[in-house]
Parts: C-alpha cells; structure tokens; sequence
C-alpha cells in the first residue's frame, strides 16, 4: 500500500481538513475513498475528520484507496518506457499502437503492453493516461500512477508535436481558429464547421523543403484530430493522411509525432521536460525532401507559449512512504479506529 505525508504550513492553519486537501489538488472523490476504503485522514498519528481544521505543523497522512480491477489483458506490446515512478509515467508510443482497447482494437493495445510491464514487475495497477493520441500517430503518452496523481497532471500537462504537412503554409507562425464538428459521411472524419466545438492549433515553421513544411504544432485545445483537420484546412494536409487529404507516396500514415511532453510532478511539483526525436518514418520523409530531422529546443517555444504553472505560496509538497508513518502501538489504535467505525 502507498501513503501520503505533508506538513500543514501556517499560512494553512484553520482550515478544514477537506478543504486544505482540495486545494493540495486531491479530488473529492479520492477525499471520499480515503474515508471509506483506507481508514480515513490522520494528524500527528490521531484520526481526523474532513471537517475539523487542521493546525500550522501537523503532520498529515493517508493510504492511498487500491487501484479498481481491470479487464484489460497483460500482453507483450512493444513500447519505450522514457519514464517511470509510483505516480508518473511517460511512454513512447510507435505508430500503429491504439492507446487502449475499443471495438476494432480489443486487444494488443499500448494499455495491453503496460499491464504486461506491471505483471513482469511484480505490481498491480492499471492504464491510467492523461494524455491520448490517435493509433497512427507517434510519441509521447503521459500516465498516471494513482487517482492523487491523475488530475494533477492533467492540469500541468503541455505537449508539443511535430508534423510534416504538405505544401507551404502562408505563414511562418500563427493560430489556427476555427470550430471542429464530426463530417457526415464518415463515423471517425472530422472537420472544419460553423457549428462545431471551439478548436485552436498555434504552430511554428521550423523549416521547409521538397514541397514540405516541417511544423511545431501546440494544440490549444484537444479536439479529436484537430491538428490533422486544421492543417488540411488550410490547405496543407498532412503527409501521408489520406482521410484528410493527404498523399499516401511518401510515408504509410499521416506525419504526426508526439515529440516533447512537459508536466509537474504530483508530489513536490518539479517540473519535468521529456523529449522524443522524430521516428525513422518521419524521419527519412525529411531527409527525402532535404529537410535536417533534427529537432530544435521545442521547449523554449512551448514555455513561451505556456508558461510552467505555478502551483502558488499555497502549493504544499507530499512525500510517499511504502510503509504508514505510525509506531507500533500507534498501529494497534489504528486498528481499533479502524473496528470501531466498521461497527458504527
């Protein structure tokens, strides 16, 4: 079982119990598994209740609830493992790999290849990404370990992709601002229409040749293809996405690549930059139209564009311990806490 410690600060002092937690990120859902599935809260190793205030020192902390089951089947899928801890992990998707099973793809799904991993390690757990992105596109996926980690990342979450689009875009850089809406002849195709969802795409030119753009793209919202629509609306489809466009000649899918994946850790709230260079597809794509694929500091633009959260003077850091922070005779009140409240 895992566990959760921090140190009440005193610009904290007063507050209910729930109420600081909520601010350290906790969903009220984890708040209520907590009470109900671990033994609840505890302050300097005595049970507290969500509505009593918490005090400048205490020492607070908690089990995390088990992780559900899962009908997802352990299977060896081929992935690269960038990162990885109890809360956070990053991984390298090749094209080709659906993310997680659906009704065309049951199985031999990225979140397949992970339980495989969990399994091989001696771990339980299940496919938790914060970040999704479509079967044929390559790169980065973000995961979270746990329910405390999971909505913490998906607010710090910011990715940046690489595409190779066809044509020569207008301009060097912009924002792409048009509504995205599901297109009536296809049950996956999307595209550009006045009724459709508010959809943003700001990208950057990072060189051009053979009849290519090489384009930083940062999805200011996450529509389903919005990237790949954007760009075909604008005249310059993605290399290779024949469903918007493209051309099929110079590589087997459309050119798009998870490439760099910025995040702040759930527990001290660090900030973690990951890379991933372009695939050998995308790659050669590029050196075939005399384009370098070597990708520039992605990040400089990205932390312009989206500058690192700041998690306020409030932000309290949280260590995890594999063990409860409890002595012996500490453990058997806790225990009786424990029966008491189960005969209640």
């Amino acid at each position: 079982m895992l566990y959760l410690t921090c140190r009440v600060p005193g610009s904290a002092g007063g507050q209910r119990l729930d109420a600081f937690l909520r601010r350290q990120g906790l969903s009220a859902g984890l708040i209520r598994a907590v009470k109900h599935e671990t033994g609840g809260f505890f302050a300097d190793n005595m049970s507290i209740h969500t509505d009593m205030p918490v005090q400048p020192g205490q020492q607070l902390w908690f089990a995390l609830p088990p992780e559900p089951a899962t009908t997802v089947r352990p299977q060896p899928v081929p992935f690269q493992i960038r990162y990885e801890d109890d809360f956070v992990a990053v991984l390298n998707k090749p094209a080709g790999l659906a993310v997680h099973p659906t009704l065309n793809y049951p199985d031999a799904t990225l979140a397949n290849g992970w339980l495989w991993h969990l399994t091989a390690e001696g771990k339980s757990g299940v496919f938790r990404p914060v970040n999704r992105i479509d079967k044929n596109t390559s790169g980065l996926v973000l995961c979270a370990g746990n329910a405390f980690a999971a909505p913490l990342l998906a607010k710090s979450a910011c990715k940046c992709y690489i595409a190779i689009a066809e044509g020569n875009l207008p301009e060097a850089e912009g924002v792409i601002d048009t509504p995205i809406a599901r297109r009536g002849d296809s049950i996956i195709g999307r595209t550009v229409a006045r009724d459709g969802k508010p959809s943003q795409t700001r990208y950057q030119v990072l060189t051009r040749g053979g009849g290519y753009t090489l384009v930083a793209c940062y999805p200011i919202t996450g529509r389903t293809h919005q990237i790949r629509v954007h760009f075909s609306y604008l005249g310059c489809p993605l290399a290779g996405d024949t469903l918007y466009g493209g051309h099929a000649g110079g590589i087997s899918r459309h050119a798009l690549h998870c490439a760099a994946l910025r995040f702040c850790h759930p527990l001290d709230g660090a900030c973690r930059r990951m890379l991933s260079p372009l695939p050998a597809d995308m790659a050669a794509l590029c050196r075939q139209c005399g384009i370098d694929p070597a990708l520039p500091d992605l990040f400089a633009w990205l932390d312009a564009l989206s500058p690192v959260p700041d998690r306020g003077r409030d932000f309290v850091p949280f260590t995890a311990l594999h063990q409860a922070p409890i002595a012996t005779n500490i453990r058997r009140n806790y225990r009786e806490i424990q029966r008491r409240d189960f005969d209640n």
